[in-house]
């Protein structure tokens, strides 16, 4: 089969290698679209974000390698020994991390919290390829009601799923979420579905802001043109919002906001608020910790996203509550468009994207 491998950052290419074999509990699948996602695309160029050590090692001491690819949707073509809950034909989007099967968690039922395993096109192959084995263990079927292309994005969904459960959100709440990529797009539209009273959303293109109204923004605020944490303050009497989710943060080279969209959000929740830290900065940071202290603010990470929010997921999309369809802007036709769909996804502001780039095979 034809499958993307790397040879060193920033150096892939499309190669003949053997069709993978299939295990027990695992399903081979033939891929029917993909999309990088921000951070591998990231990774793809050798810029700092997380898993930069990892990927570099393996990079240093394998290549060349198969790399990234778990953002899918795929179709299942063959059965392993062990496998009870999809069939040949069926269609299905993973969770992109596994549990590892041996740590106390796992041998204590609770495998959906591990944090050990292996990734899905980190440690194992992804989906830039003709055809992958995948464990059974982290798949969930795709409704008849989605699209391949929306399934594509259900990972990420799920990540945002599990950002939004992370933030326990009491019924009326204001919520101010900083960018409107694709994962601040999607906590915008599961935050309303999950009784966000009113929604304010951050960012710098026009484009975005135009669609975060579109898909249920109460306002969206062009930081070029305003003072967000001012704007925000004025909406909510002064007091700043109750939750913030900050989206926009990471590396400035590929249009992103560094650590200022950070401290933005810091100053635009209201005291005892929560600030929800989805964006990946590729390296540490410095904080006023006493600010946050003197303001009894919480400082909150998502959750891990598991096979409950995928199946979440999945039934948000297929009702029509959350509305995928609207921000992909960018859909490549192809395995040999892979290295256009990495270089629109790690600069989407350059190409105006809001999901990352997607190529359907």
């Amino acid at each position: 089969m034809k499958a993307w491998r790397f040879y060193g950052f920033g150096d892939l290419r499309l190669d003949d290698v053997p069709v993978p074999a299939l295990k027990p509990g695992h399903v081979l699948a033939q891929v029917l679209c993909v999309q990088p996602s921000v951070t591998e695309a990231q990774l793809a160029f050798g810029i700092r974000t997380l898993a930069y050590e990892r990927i570099k090692k393996r990079l240093e001491t394998e290549a060349p390698v198969q790399l990234f690819g778990h953002e899918f949707c795929v179709r299942i073509v063959e059965t392993g020994a062990g496998v009870t809950r999809f069939h040949v034909g069926d269609r299905v989007a993973a969770r992109a991390k596994l549990p590892c099967g041996e740590c106390p968690l796992c041998l204590g039922g609770r495998n959906h919290l591990c944090r050990k395993g292996p990734i899905i096109g980190f440690q194992l192959p992804g989906c830039f390829a003709e055809f992958a084995v995948l464990p059974e263990v982290a798949l969930v079927k795709v409704d008849d009601a989605i699209s391949d292309s929306e399934a594509a994005c259900l990972q990420s969904l799920s990540d945002s799923v599990a950002a939004v459960e992370t933030a326990q959100l009491a019924l009326g709440d204001t919520v101010a979420i900083f960018g409107q990529g694709s994962m601040g797009i999607e906590c915008l539209q599961i935050a309303r579905t999950a009784g966000a009273g009113r929604v304010i959303t951050v960012d710098v293109r026009d484009e975005a802001c135009a669609l975060s109204k579109e898909l249920g923004a109460d306002v969206a605020l062009n930081a070029r043109a305003c003072d967000p944490v001012e704007a925000i303050r004025e909406l909510t009497e002064g007091n700043g919002a109750d939750v913030v989710f900050e989206c926009a943060g990471g590396s400035p080279k590929q249009g992103l906001a560094g650590t200022r969209s950070l401290l933005q959000a810091i100053d635009a929740v209201r005291s005892g608020g929560k600030i929800i830290g989805v964006s990946w900065f590729g390296q540490p940071l410095e904080l006023d910790i006493d600010l946050l202290r003197e303001r009894s603010l919480r400082y909150l990470f998502p959750d891990i996203s598991t096979l409950a929010n995928l199946e979440h997921t999945v039934r948000l999309v297929a009702t029509g509550r959350v509305r995928m369809k609207p921000t992909v802007t960018h859909v490549l036709q192809g395995l040999g468009s892979v290295p256009q769909a990495f270089e629109i996804t790690a600069n989407k502001g350059k190409y105006g994207a809001i999901n990352p780039a997607q190529v359907v095979l």
